[in-house]
């Protein structure tokens, strides 16, 4: 049985595992703190519609194509049990504060279409008889019967339970590099762990032997919301919205909380922004005027690893290296496709070759990222 080392245990570096398990390696995972990074501040909305936006056409397919394949993900890590892991194949729906709201939500809808999405305009009327709590001055909205949802915290317990004493609770510091290849990795107690192959699945966390990978951080502010004792839950699915042009969303979850979020901010602060948590509590308030009646329990800041196309990097990097990363806040949603594409690296099985391109992390270099080339 070959051995491989998976530093990193978020959602990707965790779904790549569980995959490499299945497929028979000798798994160790690597991470100081599992699942707490991005995606324990993820909403976990699989939204390859709502998620579109203009000028990214290599990144589309990739959401399609991930999210068709996560109700075979979740069958096979807890069979017969989607609700452990929050998977409510429940449609998304968008709304618009106003009718310059509903101009942009029209347009955005028209190239939704274009991609072959699914997407149903629906009216004031019809989207308050879905959703009761909809503010009755809404200017209608679209309904996504294909964008669905997952709870990423409750995901991730399962992978970690699935893994078992696999996950060792420590940092990897650096790689171990023999003629030119990564024979495994050294923790920062010093501690070397060799195997047949690495992944890195580290986000924005970097290494002495990887200081030109593309990567920014994109923080973003998400908050959490629990019914006033009593009261009964305020959404039954996904709430997308554009309020005065900004995006905000509402996500349901089974025990009647809501997930509200989320800004984008590149400002390298990783504290939870005032100005944030007011647009998401007034934008939210102008869709749904009933979250004024909640409880905020959770304001949470993370950074995303974003990168100058917010297509990840997914590739080998060297004979016994293979990175997954820069998943920016698709993380959760490309977990599938992401996890098999690299699990397939790390197999040497072949690669769709226009999905290796998108992914090519050299893509933005000319010359190899883990030896410092200009870029």
């Amino acid at each position: 049985m070959a051995d491989v080392i998976v530093a990193g245990a978020g959602i990707i570096g965790l779904t790549t595992a569980w995959r490499l398990v299945e497929r028979g390696w000798n798994v160790t995972v690597c991470d100081p703190a599992p699942a707490s990074g991005a995606t324990r501040a993820a909403a976990g909305m699989l939204a390859p519609a709502s998620e579109v936006v203009w000028g990214q056409p290599s990144l589309y397919p990739l959401m399609v194509e991930s999210a068709r394949r996560y109700a075979d993900l979740v069958e096979r890590l807890v069979p017969g049990r989607p609700e452990e892991v929050g998977y409510l194949p429940t449609e998304t729906l968008v709304v618009a504060a106003d009718h310059a709201d509903r101009a942009a939500l029209d347009e955005l809808t028209a190239l939704q279409a274009s991609l072959g999405l699914r997407a149903v305009r629906v009216s004031s009327l019809a989207a308050r008889r879905l959703e009761g709590a909809l503010a009755p001055g809404i200017a209608g909205g679209v309904s996504l019967p294909d964008d669905h949802q997952i709870d990423p915290r409750a995901m991730c317990v399962a992978l970690i339970e699935a893994l078992g004493d696999r996950v060792i609770r420590s940092e990897v510091a650096g790689l171990l590099r023999e003629d030119g290849a990564t024979r495994g990795v050294r923790l920062v107690d010093g501690t070397e762990h060799r195997g047949d192959q690495v992944v890195l699945c580290t986000g924005l966390g970097s290494l002495p032997e990887l200081p030109r990978l593309p990567l920014r951080p994109v923080y973003g502010d998400i908050l959490r919301l629990e019914p006033s004792r009593g009261a009964r839950p305020l959404l039954t699915r996904t709430v997308r919205g554009l309020v005065r042009g900004r995006s905000v969303y509402l996500v349901p979850r089974r025990d009647g909380s809501l997930v509200l979020g989320a800004t984008t901010r590149e400002d390298d602060d990783p504290r939870p922004s005032a100005e944030g948590v007011h647009r998401l509590l007034d934008d939210a308030w102008r869709l749904v005027p009933g979250v004024l009646d909640t409880r905020l329990v959770e304001t949470m800041t993370r950074a995303r690893p974003g990168t100058p196309d917010d297509v990840p990097l997914v590739g080998r990097l060297d004979p016994g290296l293979v990175v997954s990363t820069g998943y920016f806040r698709h993380g959760i949603l490309l977990a599938p496709l992401g996890s098999e594409v690299t699990a397939d690296l790390v197999d040497r099985l072949p690669v769709e070759p226009g999905m290796l391109a998108a992914l090519d992390p050299y893509r933005f270099h000319r010359s190899d990222p883990t030896t410092g080339g200009a870029p």
